[in-house]
């Protein structure tokens, strides 16, 4: 099969991923609105042992806590099941959007993030893989409506506004550290974006709790906020590592090419900035025992920052990390990005 069919080829798998999508966020907002309810009380709680006492009386150990509340994803009460079906819907997605990646970059004898349009593909990615991964860890079917609907978007403007022809890429691109670099950015950005939709449903979620409200339709399938508060910690936890790898690897890649290691340019200041605050978010919980709104509103902050990377530094900024098209282009845009 030559490069043009692995192109025509990953187009139509990008056709086919989007579709999928689409009827997976429908099937996680039916489940949202209509499916069977998922709720705290639900989940089965270990039997009360009983200790007999010398004077023929008993006492009763309570059951131990749930440690997660995430882990109140046990299905009770009768209705359809539309989860089961968006996740089997998700999941052939996600092989669709595998194949994109894989058939464009051996379209291009290259690996498939070197331009914006290939980027937000690979993110995309890195989102819809970091939520399957918290759906069989922390049984967390609930983000999947917002992790669909975040994907959809983020593929729909990739094909709209910033798709590119399979070419070559300019020499500083043309690295093995494109493998290493901008990977590890593109791994640490989607698990951000899923610490950042579960901190948005905590916002969303705690007032009602303080206020005593009672958890009905949609609120009966979330976890508890205090849950929903260690999910977007634990994500957080895992993704800045790896953001801190992605700084430091670019920075390496910066001397090998264009023989410095830092030169305060746009992208390398922003991705900076996203990693103090970051940093500052997972501090303040250390040590200062942030939590609740306060360490949310740090965490969406910091959310804030990466995407303003993301976005705003490659339409509002000239630097070395925004390159032109495909050196065969006739017309150059500023589209291509590197993090």
């Amino acid at each position: 099969m030559g490069s043009a069919d692995l192109a025509n080829l990953s187009d139509k798998l990008m056709l086919t991923t989007v579709v999928l999508y689409i009827i997976a966020m429908i099937g996680y907002a039916a489940d949202l609105g209509f499916g069977r309810r998922r709720a705290a009380a639900t989940v089965a709680q270990p039997k009360a042992k009983v200790l007999a006492g010398a004077g023929g009386g008993a006492t009763v150990e309570a059951a131990p806590p749930a440690d997660d509340a995430t882990d109140a994803a046990a299905e009770e009460e009768t209705g359809r099941d539309w989860g089961r079906f968006a996740v089997l819907l998700n999941v052939l997605g996600w092989a669709a959007h595998l194949g994109v990646l894989l058939t464009r970059g051996l379209a291009g004898e290259r690996w498939p993030w070197a331009n914006m349009y290939e980027f937000l593909t690979a993110i995309a990615f890195a989102a819809v893989t970091a939520y399957l991964v918290c759906l069989w860890k922390f049984r967390a079917r609930f983000l999947g409506a917002f992790v669909m609907i975040a994907a959809v978007i983020a593929l729909g403007a990739a094909n709209i506004w910033l798709y590119n022809e399979v070419g070559p890429v300019r020499p500083a691109l043309n690295s093995y550290w494109i493998a290493i670099h901008v990977s590890a950015a593109i791994i640490a950005t989607g698990a951000f974006t899923i610490a950042g939709v579960a901190t948005l449903l905590y916002l969303l979620k705690a007032p009602r709790e303080a206020r005593g409200a009672a958890d009905t339709g949609f609120w009966a399938h979330l976890p508890a906020a205090d849950g929903l508060d260690r999910l977007a910690l634990r994500v957080t936890m895992f993704a800045f590592p790896i953001w801190t790898a992605a700084i430091v690897m670019g920075a390496i890649w910066a001397d090998e090419a264009w023989g410095r290691y830092w030169g305060w340019d746009p992208k390398e200041i922003w991705s900076f900035i996203t990693w103090i605050v970051y940093a500052a978010y997972l501090h303040a919980r250390a040590t200062a025992g942030w939590k609740g709104r306060k360490a949310a509103i740090l965490s969406l902050v910091a959310f804030a920052a990466l995407l303003f990377n993301f976005f705003g530094v490659n339409y509002m900024f000239q630097g070395l990390h925004s390159y032109a098209a495909p050196e065969h282009a006739v017309v150059q845009q500023q589209t291509t990005t590197l993090t």
